[in-house]
């Protein structure tokens, strides 16, 4: 059997995806770093090191040669976002489907992900895969639904739909790729401060004033961006919003709670192997708001938090004090 889609990234989300595709047993190739990872996938069938929970189906072939994944017709990529052009640049994709998984917002250019695919992939159709997912959760086959947006409409859809929804993994069709990138990139980033929440014992009132007020900000940023506000709305935009900050499951939301609790952020993130996306985004993320004027508070206090400016308790006493207004999510 020759496999029809390939997964670059053998962290949670990409092994979990892998799992997924390979449910009806469709081969899946696996693309991994690390050779010893994929001696352990291609002969145990487990991932222990991201996604120990699952034991992976026998259709996952993984490989460390990036050219294997340059064939095939469909390829998911699940690096993580700043890795992403590199990664991509070096699998030399002339065209077929790269469906973008990686949720963020490349440091030092602030481009999106489909930016940074279309100039390291410029023959390739695009889409973008987001919404609300833990990886555990989709390994063990539960329901889940997807937003899949798709830059070549519906043409495009009815290609990727057929190859990649399963039973339980069900996608629903968009063709606004901005949309669906950014409520990815800017959930990460309002999960660690739902975390922060949870770490000093706030309650559940402030992190549900804190999730609105952040899908505020997500709302101003979108729009300005040229997102649509149904898109926004959506699962990929609050249904993933809502997810990632209420669950420990979330990395980000983990992270956010060991700084609510007095950790300091470079310990944290260095002793994990999982990558916190949101950590990375959110500085770049409030830069490109700054430029283009577009208030985001929450997430400036994300980023003070990560650079250690001030203990959480400060940075929330902060938010708290801000002039009183209407509520108005778009100015």
């Amino acid at each position: 059997m020759t496999a029809a889609v390939g997964v670059v990234g053998a962290g949670a989300w990409g092994t979990a995806l892998a799992q997924m595709l390979a449910s009806d047993g469709r081969e899946v190739l696996l693309w991994a770093r690390e050779a010893e990872l994929v001696d352990e996938i291609n002969s145990a069938r487990t991932n222990s090191l991201f996604l120990p929970s699952a034991k992976l189906a026998r259709p996952i072939r993984a490989t460390t040669d990036l050219a294997d994944m340059a064939a095939l017709p469909v390829l998911l990529l699940v690096t993580p976002a700043q890795f992403l052009a590199n990664v991509l640049g070096g699998i030399g994709r002339s065209g077929g489907d790269v469906v973008l998984c990686s949720k963020g917002i490349e440091a030092g250019t602030g481009r999106l992900m489909a930016d940074v695919a279309r100039a390291a992939a410029p023959g390739a159709s695009l889409a973008v895969l987001s919404g609300p997912t833990f990886a555990h959760e989709v390994a063990a086959g539960l329901p889940t639904a997807v937003t899949l947006a798709c830059a070549d409409g519906e043409a495009q859809w009815q290609r990727l739909s057929a190859a990649i929804a399963r039973p339980t993994f069900r996608p629903y069709y968009s063709d606004d790729v901005t949309g669906a990138e950014i409520g990815g990139a800017v959930k990460n980033v309002l999960a660690i401060a739902c975390g922060v929440v949870d770490g000093l014992g706030l309650g559940q009132n402030a992190r549900a004033a804190l999730i609105s007020r952040g899908f505020a900000e997500m709302q101003r940023f979108g729009l300005a961006l040229g997102a649509r506000a149904e898109t926004l709305s959506g699962l990929s935009g609050l249904g993933d919003l809502v997810l990632t900050c209420s669950s420990t499951s979330s990395r980000n939301f983990s992270l956010g709670k060991a700084l609510g609790e007095g950790a300091n952020a470079a310990d944290v993130l260095g002793a994990k192997n999982s990558v916190a996306e949101g950590a990375f985004t959110a500085p770049v993320l409030a830069e490109v708001a700054r430029n283009r004027g577009i208030s985001m508070p929450i997430v400036e206090a994300v980023v003070a938090l990560l650079e250690g400016a001030a203990p959480a308790h400060e940075v929330v006493a902060g938010l708290l004090s801000r002039p009183l207004r209407a509520e108005n999510p778009l100015v």
